[in-house]
């Protein structure tokens, strides 16, 4: 087989990129292209990431002297995940930010109710109502609210947007310097390594004051968007060879728009699209502030340290499949699904695929129907059930309502069956991340960036709660773990 080797460098503004093709011919004698990413992939598959036999050495030793017995768990009543057996948070803080309310209590009983959220006591699906019924965007004003605990007028709204607008933008060669010279096979590393990096162009990084930290929150806010889609378009770049776009956000535009504006390269969207886009990023701005990512950046907050430091930490959070991911296994699930399934509308079929996928005879093996079920919420997700609303008119826009039906089946008969087959103590439900990311694939937002998405609303929460946390707060926070390993005395080496 030939082999021809062509090495070229690019020249970017003043710094050079060595990026390397390997070309060769196939058995009928056509070209075909080694990638970059694939020669990524290869170098630190056989170079880095191998795991040795003395590694496989190791590891057995972790296993044998680091598993401990579940039992001991209820004998000395840890709460595993900081959840109760009955599946109630255990108490690790006090918060004016926002509030979940997934029972009513009567008469001392607790009663499960349709799921209610609220963000600084307003109920969230009075403020959707507010500003959709007004035809505004309203991911600026949650943030607002969120942070300053107040609704804006017309004119606190307008100073705030503007100076969101104003931290719009990156220091002098960070993304050519930063996101363009280590591209990264993952969006959330990208950002995580752009807000770590910021650290360094702060003179005042370390200042915990409140209006210093404010400031950064804000432009932190302000930038989230700039990180994750230069990253993107830097990642196609030059590990998929496609064309290098990068569009420079307008300060007329909202978070949402420019979103679109700057992924996209001809910057065209439809008005639908951004709102839908715009009521995903608030309706993901905050949730009860017991979430993982959240008390992440409250601990991380209450040591003292800097912001940038607390934001890397919650994303780091985000970024497992247990929190941020959820909504990409869920389109992952559904392709398995349509791939699987010849009659989206035959309720056996579909059923049958369900109850396979519990019994972990499909999909991923793993025994979840991807999108069901809450850690909080027993009858009903309230972001769930306002994005439903939306879901169906851009599913007719894009062409697509056979798939909003099937997804309307599974809904269905996914509660059903779940009900039936597990033994459950609260109820079930369709959550957020069961139509999200039906939506974001409507608004051909890659999976590379579904995560990020969720980030860049987030991070509006996340600021909310370090500035509380640092308000309030005046110990670390420090909790305990009980050790039940036996006391040993200790042998010389030459005896072990």
């Amino acid at each position: 087989m030939l082999r021809e080797t062509i090495a070229a460098f690019l020249f970017i503004k003043g710094f050079s990129i060595r990026l390397r093709i390997g070309r060769h011919l196939n058995e009928k004698g056509d070209f075909m292209m080694n990638t970059k990413k694939e020669n990524h992939e290869r170098f630190f598959r056989n170079q880095f990431s191998e795991i040795t036999p003395e590694i496989q050495k190791l590891t057995s030793l972790c296993y044998k002297h680091s598993a401990i017995d579940p039992e001991l768990y209820k004998q000395y009543q840890v709460n595993r995940g900081l959840r109760d057996l009955n599946g109630n948070g255990v108490l690790t803080g006090l918060t004016e930010i926002s509030e979940i309310q997934a029972f009513d209590i009567v008469d001392g009983t607790k009663i499960p109710c349709e799921g209610k959220l609220f963000y600084r006591g307003y109920n969230v699906e009075r403020l959707v109502e507010g500003f959709t019924s007004d035809n505004r965007f309203g991911f600026e004003e949650i943030t607002y609210l969120l942070i300053f605990g107040k609704l804006p007028n017309r004119e606190e709204l307008a100073e705030f947007t503007e100076i969101l607008a104003g931290y719009r933008t990156l220091p002098a060669n960070f993304a050519r310097d930063i996101i363009m010279k280590a591209p990264s096979l993952d969006m959330m590393n990208t950002l995580a390594r752009s807000v770590l990096t910021l650290h360094a162009y702060d003179p005042k990084a370390n200042d915990t004051s409140i209006p210093n930290v404010l400031r950064q929150c804000l432009q932190l806010i302000a930038v989230f968007p700039l990180f994750s889609i230069y990253g993107y378009h830097t990642y196609r770049h030059y590990f998929d060879g496609q064309s290098l776009v990068i569009h420079t956000p307008k300060p007329e535009l909202s978070t949402a728009e420019n979103i679109l504006h700057m992924l996209r390269p001809d910057s065209k969207y439809t008005e639908l699209e951004a709102k839908i886009l715009d009521l995903a990023l608030v309706l993901h701005a905050e949730h009860g502030g017991g979430n993982n990512s959240t008390f992440t950046t409250r601990v991380v907050s209450s040591s003292g340290t800097d912001t940038y430091s607390a934001v890397a930490a919650a994303l780091g959070s985000l970024k497992g499949p247990k929190h941020g991911g959820a909504n990409i296994k869920v389109v992952q699930m559904f392709e398995d699904l349509k791939s699987s399934v010849s009659d989206w509308e035959n309720e056996q079929q579909v059923a049958g695929y369900l109850k396979n996928v519990l019994y972990k005879n499909a999909f991923d093996r793993e025994g979840l129907i991807y999108g069901m079920g809450h850690a909080v919420y027993s009858l009903s997700d309230p972001r769930a059930d306002i994005f439903r609303r939306y879901v169906e008119a851009l599913s007719k826009e894009k062409g697509r309502t056979d798939e909003f039906k099937l997804y309307a089946l599974v809904e269905k008969l996914a509660k059903e069956i779940i009900e039936s087959e597990r033994k459950i103590y609260k109820g079930v439900s369709a959550n957020i991340d069961f139509y999200s990311g039906f939506v974001y694939s409507m608004l051909d937002l890659p999976l590379e960036l579904y995560t990020p998405i969720f980030a860049i609303a987030r991070i509006s929460g996340w600021s909310a709660h370090r500035i509380e946390e640092l308000i309030n707060a005046s110990k670390i926070i420090r909790p305990a773990y009980k050790s039940v390993s036996e006391r040993k005395e200790y042998v010389n080496l030459e005896y072990r």
